[in-house]
């Protein structure tokens, strides 16, 4: 035996006659008490599942602009773990250094060498955008929407001058 609540707002009882098992919270929604023994019985009002892949070729650019600056900023987290033991192979003898310089010129070590630099250059980008909006610079819809496509295009070429630099 299943119990679901459907919650409506209270403009959408406000008309009705208050039915049995009906209630009203002190929030002033209205709840409906409904007692279900099948397991499939469900409330077609209930909250469903977003697509998560429309949801974000939906975005605007600048809810994609914000949400790439934070992730670029825990791989740059990340990414300085990565750095630091290159660093300290490096600093241990002769050795070591051969060890991280052959590490950085694999495939994989350039790879991700890439996404740390590609990430830091474009938080950086987003960083200063940010500076500018504290200053009251681009902080209308318009300015805010060129402000992230400048950003994203500031970090893909540089991403592509990485690129190319690096293989």
């Amino acid at each position: 035996m299943r119990v679901l609540f459907a919650y409506q707002t209270a403009s959408d009882s406000a008309g009705r006659e208050k039915q049995p098992g009906q209630g009203h919270h002190p929030s002033g929604l209205c709840y409906d008490l409904h007692v279900s023994h099948s397991p499939r019985a469900m409330n077609p009002d209930r909250p469903v599942n977003l697509p998560l892949s429309r949801l974000a070729l939906a975005m605007p650019v600048t809810a994609v602009a914000s949400i790439l600056h934070r992730v670029t900023g825990v791989v740059l987290f990340v990414g300085m773990f990565f750095l630091c033991y290159l660093l300290d192979r490096a600093m241990t003898d002769a050795a070591g250094f051969e060890h991280a310089a052959a590490a950085l010129e694999a495939p994989l070590g350039k790879l991700g060498l890439w996404v740390i630099l590609t990430s830091l250059a474009y938080h950086v980008v987003a960083g200063v955008k940010h500076l500018l909006l504290d200053f009251h610079v681009g902080d209308s819809l318009v300015g805010g929407r060129a402000g992230a496509w400048i950003s994203l295009a500031a970090a893909a070429v540089v991403g592509v001058v990485l690129a190319v630099s690096l293989w």
